[in-house]
Formats: structure tokens, sequence, C-alpha cells
């Protein structure tokens, strides 16, 4: 029984989400599905794992009512499973699909988003050497294992971050930008937001990274691409001799793509640690600052812990 992994969001606006939810709980427990799963009143945001045969019947079921618009014309993106990638399914009611966390600043990507760029497209665009800037708008430590080619990466921790963002590129707000992330859905909002500031050129890349590494796999992208499960990174055709990796051990600055978490209680933050270190450690890695300084004894202040919808 092979498995599968689907990712898909949508901005759609949804007068009952607790139904929707309640519709999910029943449907993704009889299929034996686990993962996750946000709707709010703006949209739908879900990543979930089982059978091939069940994720065809969800996606089915999802869609067998023609006259309910609102689950149409999704971009579903599927990948190889494990059957093990998510501890439990979580269904849950938010506020937002995606938090921008900007106070008043409210982007309804309905009404203003960046252009969507084909992955065909921008392998077009990067063949033939046009000038734009690709603004990675993922977390740090996701973007610290794999990116684009020369691409501007933002120390962003969360969406609270953006403003600092628009800071470092308003020199491109005349230029051709183009916003990545996994799966897309954090760009919708993310362009939306450079278009609020001024920017008149915003594309973001539709199908996000996963749609790309899948059409070109180890072209463009360099390293693997960060997950949110068990599997931590995906990439496809790794023992391709063209795959390069970028990741570098937090501790010995070794090419490593190795992740765990911080082995301080109140940090847990997820790093690049190479096995070899790791070993060292005796498999209780701590990240490098106040946390590394804490296994010998040194008093420090609690560090905020990753959170990761």
């Amino acid at each position: 029984m092979q498995h599968q992994i689907i990712l898909f969001y949508k901005y759609v606006h949804i007068d009952n989400p607790q139904e929707v939810k309640l519709w999910h709980d029943e449907t993704c427990f009889r299929l034996d599905l686990t993962g996750r799963c946000i709707i709010a009143h703006e949209g739908i945001n879900a990543t979930f794992e089982g059978t091939k045969e069940n994720i065809q019947e969800y996606i089915k079921e999802l869609q067998k009512n023609k006259k309910d618009a609102r689950f149409q014309n999704i971009h579903f993106k599927l990948s190889a499973g494990t059957g093990e990638a998510f501890p439990k399914l979580s269904i849950k009611v938010r506020k937002e699909i995606v938090s921008l966390n900007l106070g008043t600043c409210d982007i309804n990507p309905n009404e203003i988003t960046g252009v969507h760029l084909k992955p065909e497209e921008l392998h077009k665009w990067i063949k033939n050497k046009k000038e734009f800037y690709v603004v990675d708008m993922r977390n740090v430590y996701e973007h610290k294992v794999g990116h684009f080619e020369n691409s501007i990466l933002p120390p962003i921790e969360n969406f609270r971050d953006l403003p600092k963002v628009v800071e470092q590129i308003k020199h491109l707000k005349n230029k051709t930008v183009l916003t990545v992330c996994t799966g897309g859905v954090r760009c919708e909002k993310a362009s939306g937001f450079l278009i609020t500031q001024g920017f008149n050129y915003v594309y973001q890349l539709d199908g996000g990274i996963v749609s790309y590494m899948e059409k070109y796999p180890n072209e463009d992208f360099n390293g693997k691409l960060y997950v949110f499960d068990k599997r931590v990174t995906m990439g496809f055709y790794t023992d391709d001799p063209k795959h390069k990796i970028i990741g570098k051990c937090d501790i010995c600055g070794g090419k490593s793509e190795n992740y765990v978490n911080c082995a301080n209680p109140v940090c847990h933050r997820h790093f690049i640690n190479c096995v070899n270190c790791l070993s060292k450690s005796n498999g209780k890695a701590f990240c490098r600052g106040g946390c590394v300084l804490s296994r010998h004894g040194r008093k420090i202040s609690p560090v905020e812990t990753n959170l990761v919808e």
C-alpha cells in the first residue's frame, strides 16, 4: 500500500468553517488520513497523507458537488509519502489560514495578490536571463537547506518580519520581483503586501517551490526543500550528480542536510546538525548561542519556541 502526501490551499469565502471542519473530521477519519488542515472564513490550507487510493478518494469527495464552486479548481500538489509523515490528524478552525500578524493590514488574495507565474514560465525567464529578483518568503531555517540560485533570503522568523523585508528590497520597487515559498499559500499574501507597499511588478511562483522542483529537479533550485512533516526535507533524484548540498552544520560548518531539534526544553529550535557533530554530543544537540552555553552550566534566557502552522 503506497502512501501519498497531498498539499493544497484555496482562498475562498467559507460561510461556516465549522461545518467544513466537521465534514473533514468524518471524511479524513473514514479514509484513514493523517495531517493538518486549517479552515477559516478566508479559505482552506491543508496537507494530508494516506494511501494513493484514499487520497484520490478524498479529492473526489471534496469536489463531487460540481455546483459548489468553493473547492473546484484547486491545485493539488502530490508527492511520495512514507506512511509516517504525520503523527495524527488535526483539523482546526482559525481566523486566517496564514497569519500575517501585521495589525490593521489585512490582505485578501482574492482582491490583491501577485501575478501567478507558472514553473514553465519561470524556467524560460531563467534560461533567457531575464532581469528579475527572487525573494524567498520562507523562514530562515527553511531556506538554509535549499533555495533558488541568486535569490534574496531575508532573515524572516515569521510574517511579522515582512515590513523588514520591504525595507531590505525597497530599491526593487520598479523591478520585476518574484516571491517564492513552499506551496504558494504564503506568497498569496506576501506578494499582495508588497503591492500595497508600492512595488509595481510583483509575481508569485504558481504552486510554490515544490511544483518547480517536480518539473525541473535539480535545476535552478539548489539543495532540498524543507517540509512540515516527519520527512523534514524532500528532494527529487538526490543521487543525481547535479544535486547540490548547500546546507551547513550550525556547529562545525560542514555540508549537511540533517535537521535536529535543540535539546534545550525551552527552545527546541530546528537547526542543521551533521551526523558527526550529533554523535559527538551523544544525540543531544544544542543550537548555537545561549543554548550551546547552557549545556556548560551557564544561565540563559528562555528562547522563543519556533511554532509551525
